[in-house]
């Protein structure tokens, strides 16, 4: 029987996109995939925006987006810098214009120079000739001040002139196209004559970043390997209005993984509809997992743990997993500076004998526990290898002191 051949590859080779700096971050060229997030505060309130945005760059995202939809809100931006600024959080800002853009951004030059990136959607700018007008006049302050813009197509708000245009071509074809192939044309489309447009009034081609979102799964995929194809402007992607809890989060992995496993996109986001009072950084920690679940980066160490099973009816496994995760969390913030790499680790804690063992040596360090109805045995594997047997009722404690050890001494810097 001839072996099977085995592809090593995580992922295609990610497609060649121009690079380009929003702030101190590099997104597109070689550079590693970006994750971003998007405030839900007042921005007029500079104060909770501020400590929105700060919570949101010490969740890992990398760049922060906000309304400015307001005078009110154009006015407050550049307090809101300054006061991230004073807390030593330097993470860029990107403005998200829709309907005014062109006019909050000429009336508050102090709102433009604050912003690391202005978001600008092309169907929202205006109709009929006031749209090339008002897009124009939002591009040449980028251009004064040196600021790269996305061009955010969404097929909510999708341009109606140009839309009318395709369908009437459509309509003159002899086998026309389905409704829903012309709206997906009409955002490439979109999305293109605007970039165009942009370097016509001078926007340099290293700072355009283009978007083409959407609410289904099989249309983002569709849409952006479209667009992927032609050109190279670096991607942003994101499953727009993806929805609430289970059905957001894996509406959203299904999309950006397809995609990135085809080598398509430069930056990310999660467009969860948060719980009331949830924590706005979820979206964060999902598009981080993706990222790490397809080996494209590393955050945080991975817990390997079972399901359970009849084996283990004990609920000790389920409380040892908890315990071990939340240390990790709690250890990374001291962990990420003092040992480079620990973001790799990989742990695993397992409920019984059938894939335990097995499991604890394919981890860095691992615990097996034996199931129910038996004493808390659990044989600990540190690099493949059997090293100790914990028991009793500190098995939780010991093991947290285990990792610890381990991860000193595997990642800290050798005594010189």
């Amino acid at each position: 029987m001839p072996l099977l051949q085995i592809d090593d590859t995580r992922a295609r080779p990610r497609r060649a996109s121009v690079a380009c700096r929003v702030g101190g971050v590099p997104v597109g060229g070689a550079h590693p995939v970006v994750v971003q997030s998007m405030t839900n505060t007042d921005t007029a309130d500079p104060a909770a925006t501020a400590e929105q945005v700060a919570l949101l760059a010490a969740a890992g995202s990398e760049l922060v987006r906000i309304t400015v939809n307001t005078r009110e809100s154009a006015a407050a931006v550049p307090e809101i810098r300054q006061r991230l600024e004073d807390r030593g959080c330097r993470v860029p800002l990107v403005g998200d214009f829709h309907y005014n853009g062109h006019l909050l951004l000429t009336e508050y030059p102090a709102c433009a120079a604050a912003l690391d990136k202005y978001r600008i959607n092309p169907g929202n700018v205006g109709a009929g000739r006031q749209h090339d007008d008002n897009f124009r006049r939002m591009i040449e302050v980028a251009v004064a001040h040196a600021k790269p813009v996305r061009i955010g197509v969404n097929w909510g708000s999708l341009d109606r002139a140009l839309l009318t245009q395709l369908m009437d071509e459509n309509a003159r074809r002899p086998q026309p196209l389905q409704d829903r192939e012309v709206v997906l044309e009409a955002m490439r489309e979109s999305a293109l004559r605007s970039a165009e447009l942009a370097e016509a009034c001078g926007q340099p081609h290293d700072r355009i970043i283009l978007s083409a979102k959407v609410s289904d799964v099989r249309d983002l995929v569709q849409v952006y390997r479209a667009l992927a194809a032609a050109c190279d402007y670096p991607l942003h992607l994101g499953l727009t209005e993806a929805g609430l809890g289970a059905k957001g989060i894996v509406a959203t992995t299904a999309a950006l993984s397809v995609l990135l496993f085809d080598g398509i996109g430069d930056t990310i986001r999660t467009s969860l509809t948060p719980m009331p009072g949830g924590d706005r950084a979820e979206e964060v920690r999902i598009c981080q997992q993706v990222l790490q679940s397809l080996g494209l980066r590393h955050f945080t160490p991975q817990v390997t743990s079972c399901p359970g099973c009849g084996r283990t009816t004990s609920t000790f496994f389920q409380e040892l997993a908890s315990q071990v995760t939340a240390h990790l969390q709690l250890r990374m913030s001291e962990w990420r500076t003092r040992y480079p790499g620990v973001e790799e680790l990989k742990v695993a804690v397992m409920g019984c004998v059938v894939n335990g063992p097995g499991e604890s040596k394919h981890a860095d360090i691992g615990i097996s526990l034996p199931g129910s109805g038996e004493d808390p045995r659990a044989p600990v594997y540190v690099d493949g290898k059997l090293t100790v047997t914990l028991k009793g009722d500190t098995i939780a404690q010991e093991f947290a002191a285990l990792l610890d050890d381990y991860v000193d001494r595997r990642y800290g810097t050798p005594a010189r």
